[in-house]
């Protein structure tokens, strides 16, 4: 049986000051991300915040404030994508076309939104969008659902682990700039570097 390493006593804000002052501010930036959303409307961002929270099996709500700020810089920019299959929508009116869809499915599967679902029904769910099987059909016509999932998928856990909050409980000590690693061999730690804590 594999031990779980824990690191309950270490914060990454700690070593803020040996990080430069413009990662300073980005990384203090994550910390207050605010509920205003400039692309997302109040509805599609609960359903996300219900959606992310089940992603990840976490829902503290600072990270989840994070994370849907993410979703909604996304939304409100519109980046480039790079390549994207045939068939498949601009990201932006995937999500929003993708969201309205999840909303059906879970309306005429539970007479519920998704939500206010059970846990259990909120994975099911998900697992059958990402599979590329959820119903009604007509509730995903012209929405891809693998896709969407992916896509998802790729925002929720890329804005997760880049939250201080989520570095701190995995050990990751922030940028090494402009300090840098000293003990590269494997095993040796920097004195700045998380220990473990059994």
């Amino acid at each position: 049986m594999t031990q779980k390493t824990h690191y309950p006593s270490f914060n990454v804000m700690d070593e803020e000051d040996a990080w430069d002052d413009h990662t300073q501010e980005i990384v203090q930036s994550r910390l207050s991300a605010t509920p205003r959303h400039q692309a997302l409307s109040r509805q599609e961002a609960d359903l996300l915040g219900a959606i992310c929270a089940r992603l990840l099996d976490d829902d503290k709500p600072a990270v989840l404030r994070f994370v849907l700020r993410h979703f909604d810089q996304t939304l409100h920019s519109s980046p480039g994508e790079g390549q994207r299959k045939a068939g498949v929508p601009e990201g932006k009116t995937l999500i929003r076309q993708g969201l309205r869809a999840v909303e059906q499915s879970a309306k005429a599967a539970h007479a519920s939104s998704f939500a206010k679902l059970g846990s259990d029904q909120q994975r099911k769910l998900l697992e059958e969008i990402g599979a590329g099987t959820a119903r009604p059909q007509e509730a995903w016509a012209g929405v891809p659902q693998q896709p969407f999932f992916q896509k998802l998928l790729t925002l929720t856990v890329e804005s997760y682990c880049s939250h201080p909050e989520v570095w701190s409980e995995i050990g990751y000590a922030g940028p090494a700039y402009p300090r840098g690693y000293v003990r590269t061999q494997l095993g040796h730690l920097d004195p700045w570097e998380a220990k473990a804590e059994q």
